[in-house]
């Protein structure tokens, strides 16, 4: 559905027009965004406002004659869609904490608040899972840890940061590379740093001819090693820029192909069903 819908707003150049919308809630004009719900009225390009979403869907929902229990003729808000994303969501194993991330909540009980189509059994399930597994855990984990222990904790990330980057390695465990961070595959080499790089290579290089020269065999062969590890740092600095630079095409298809599998059966045959 979502393809169907950028199909048929987007350029002919596959983007999906910037429309300026005012929110009517904070009372601001929103730089322009990507709406998915926007219409061209004759040259310029508008958001379709609330009240027709509203009316789009009822006349969506009344051509396809469903009723409620009580037989009376079905209504959808757009904000129903969102409580029906989240319950499907909960009901395929989503915790209802990711969900609240999702809808953006700040409080965990906004969330829960709908409930009434929440079904009790997943949000219990949820609980259990958790007390589950916590009950698998040594207890020992859960205490509150000390002052030292907290020091100790921040100090460690604190000793990942390096002149060339980040230190990847993980926490309670030493550098297993005697710090030389050129080597390691857990350095993550900060961009901005990349002439610092080049400095290392060229130095390496010139050690390395040094070494040939004085005839320092076990010297240049260590060498090196660590002038191929700069040169794949450098590389890897050069996807990295060149990954941000370069537009991705997702390959969305085309609207014949998605409302091609779209198509509803005749009146007739859904009346036979």
């Amino acid at each position: 559905m979502l393809s169907a819908i950028v199909c048929r707003i987007r350029n002919q150049d596959s983007s999906v027009p910037l429309v300026v919308a005012y929110d009517h809630h904070e009372k601001i004009w929103n730089p322009p965004m990507p709406l998915l719900f926007q219409r061209t009225v004759g040259l310029e390009t508008r958001p379709i406002p609330i009240s027709g979403i509203r009316t789009l869907i009822n006349d969506a929902l009344a051509r396809t004659g469903f009723t409620d229990a009580t037989g009376k003729p079905l209504t959808f808000a757009p904000h129903d869609f969102r409580r029906i994303f989240t319950t499907d969501a909960i009901m395929n194993g989503m915790p209802p904490h990711i969900a609240q991330i999702l809808l953006g909540h700040k409080d965990i009980n906004t969330t829960m608040g709908y409930k009434s189509v929440y079904p009790e059994e997943a949000i219990n399930g949820h609980r259990a899972f958790i007390a589950r597994r916590r009950a698998l855990r040594p207890s020992e984990e859960y205490r509150r840890p000390t002052d030292a222990e907290w020091d100790e904790f921040l100090g460690h990330f604190e000793r990942r940061r390096l002149a060339l980057g980040d230190c990847g390695r993980a926490y309670g465990t030493s550098c297993i590379h005697e710090h030389s961070c050129v080597r390691c595959p857990l350095l993550r080499v900060d961009p901005n740093q990349q002439h610092r790089l080049i400095d290392i290579r060229d130095n390496l290089a010139t050690r390395i001819a040094e070494a040939e020269r004085e005839g320092w065999i076990g010297e240049a062969e260590g060498l090196r090693v660590s002038l191929a590890a700069a040169k794949d740092k450098l590389a890897q600095i050069d996807n990295a820029v060149q990954r941000r630079s370069t537009a991705v095409t997702l390959g969305i298809p085309s609207y014949r192909d998605v409302a091609g599998r779209a198509t509803f059966a005749p009146s007739s045959t859904v009346a036979q069903h």
